[in-house]
């Protein structure tokens, strides 16, 4: 194992980004749960980040620190709750804020310090926080405050342990990456993390434990499932085989893309099977998202179970999990947001194990490894799709008239996206049918039709996300193609909620 940071989850939902931001610093780093660190090598551990949390660390039942962290005698960052655990744990008091402090805050270097060496003395950072730190730890000092609160960052005198209250891993941090640097500068001089050292680790894990095995595949043709299929395709050749499942809730033109692309292009022994009368049917009459998902999730791997009888030798089932995917659907400390249905949605009886070779990797991450992989940028760049496809974008129970209807308005939008030259702006752009109907007036007639939602985003990794500003004239013409050229549309409403605190998909 390399040289490494490990981050402990305490259940912040942005936990993965602090990982994330470490390997953009070309250092490995892991997320891992604090009462595993027992279990864990941790010859090569060159320090710890204590990530932020929904507790209040003078609850009972609170998360702890363990000792192995102090142990170490290696450098710890404390962040939001991490650092008030840190204060709580070395005999300083932690106490509810008065004035809680959420979103964007100016604060004051009040001493030098490692952490904001050369950068200004005021500038803003993201909090989120009902605590504080009110009394420091014995033998620490306090590096910044805001306007309301005393203790902004500390540190020890004398050992390389320190706190902050805000959250330098999100970007909305000015410096945020800076302080991240710093940290690890203080851990170690070594960075070697690099996607050509994560494929080589990914080849020799996945021939242990394949071995003389089968692998299938679900390709869906997005970013995910694609970059799955090149990288076992690569490793594993004839001993893989991908498996498409049309189940009817696939955007226009969809499948005929695949096929081309997988087959015809890349000489993949690529299986189709249609699916959607079956999906369908068990679709019918379900309207709560999380059960559409987990229908959904099932019937993908009673698909390829069916398909495991063509494939005696299949013994195992790969999937295009991502780190975004998992700390949505909630881990040991953090809150489920909502499952995904390759994570959490899969049978108990399952029969094929399981390979989810980009679980500990981001969507750029995972777009970066396409491209080294050779797939195209047609490909690698695509906007995300998700697993349950329109199913998850209709809201209430699905019919074939209302996936129709997603699936042009979709397609109108896509299509003026790509005329305007605004492919590359915006990050994922799709529509929405809401249960709505609303009135309208259609050549002097009344109509009483559904009301589309226009989803349209910019990010980087899925974790965070900002409205996309869609020049007016734009979304004028997207929103007069749909209302005339879609059958049962008479609305259109463009959606600006960032994330947080909304979610990119509505269910």
């Amino acid at each position: 194992m390399n040289e490494h940071i490990l981050v402990l989850d305490y259940g912040s939902q942005y936990n993965q980004l602090i990982v994330r931001r470490i390997r953009d610093l070309g250092l490995y780093a892991e997320l891992v749960h604090p009462d595993d660190l027992t279990s864990k090598d941790l010859t090569k551990t060159k320090g710890f980040i204590l990530s932020g949390g929904p507790n209040s660390v003078y609850e009972a039942g609170a998360p702890k620190l363990s000792e192995v962290v102090l142990n170490m005698h290696i450098p710890i960052l404390g962040i939001c709750y991490g650092m008030q655990l840190l204060a709580h744990h070395l005999g300083g008091t932690v106490e509810s804020h008065d004035k809680k402090e959420y979103g964007l805050t100016d604060i004051e270097i009040t001493r030098d310090n490692p952490l904001t060496k050369d950068l200004p003395k005021h500038f803003n950072v993201f909090m989120s926080h009902g605590d504080q730190v009110k009394t420091l730890p014995k033998d620490f000092i306090s590096l910044a405050s805001s306007s309301s609160t005393d203790h902004v960052m500390m540190m020890h005198e004398t050992l390389p342990i320190y706190g902050i209250q805000f959250h330098p891993e999100v970007r909305h941090t000015a410096f945020g990456l800076e302080i991240i640097d710093r940290f690890i500068s203080l851990c170690t001089e070594t960075r070697n993390w690099s996607m050509p050292h994560f494929i080589e680790e990914k080849r020799k894990e996945i021939r242990d434990l394949v071995q003389d095995g089968h692998v299938i595949c679900g390709l869906s043709g997005g970013v995910d499932s694609s970059v799955v299929a090149a990288l076992l395709n690569h490793i594993l050749k004839d001993q893989f085989t991908p498996i498409f499942v049309d189940h009817g809730l696939l955007r226009l033109g969809e499948r005929e893309q695949v096929e081309k692309t997988f087959k015809d292009e890349f000489k993949m022994n690529l299986v189709t099977v249609d699916a959607k009368e079956r999906f369908l049917e068990k679709l019918k009459g379900i309207s709560d998202p999380e059960t559409k998902r987990k229908i959904i999730g099932r019937e993908f791997i009673r698909v390829f179970e069916d398909e495991v009888k063509r494939h005696q030798d299949a013994a195992f089932l790969a999937q295009g999990t991502l780190y975004t995917d998992v700390i949505e659907s909630g881990t040991k400390t953090a809150q489920t947001i909502k499952s995904h249905h390759n994570v959490g949605g899969l049978p108990k009886d399952m029969k094929l194990k399981l390979i989810e070779p980009l679980n500990t990797l981001f969507k750029d991450e995972v777009r970066q490894l396409g491209s080294i992989l050779g797939l195209p940028k047609e490909i690698v760049g695509r906007q995300p799709f998700p697993g349950p496809g329109l199913g998850i974008r209709i809201l209430g129970d699905v019919t074939e008239d209302k996936i129709r209807i997603v699936q042009e308005t979709d397609w109108i939008l896509r299509e003026e996206i790509k005329n305007h030259g605004l492919e590359d702006a915006i990050w994922q752009y799709f529509t929405v049918l809401t249960p709505l109907k609303t009135v309208g007036v259609m050549g002097d007639s009344r109509t009483y039709d559904h009301v589309i939602v226009i989803r349209a985003v910019t990010s980087i990794d899925g974790m965070t996300a900002d409205v996309a500003h869609i020049p007016f004239p734009i979304l004028q013409k997207i929103s007069n193609r749909m209302t005339n050229e879609v059958k049962g549309i008479n609305r259109v409403v463009y959606d600006i909620t960032s994330k947080p605190p909304g979610t990119i998909e509505w269910e």
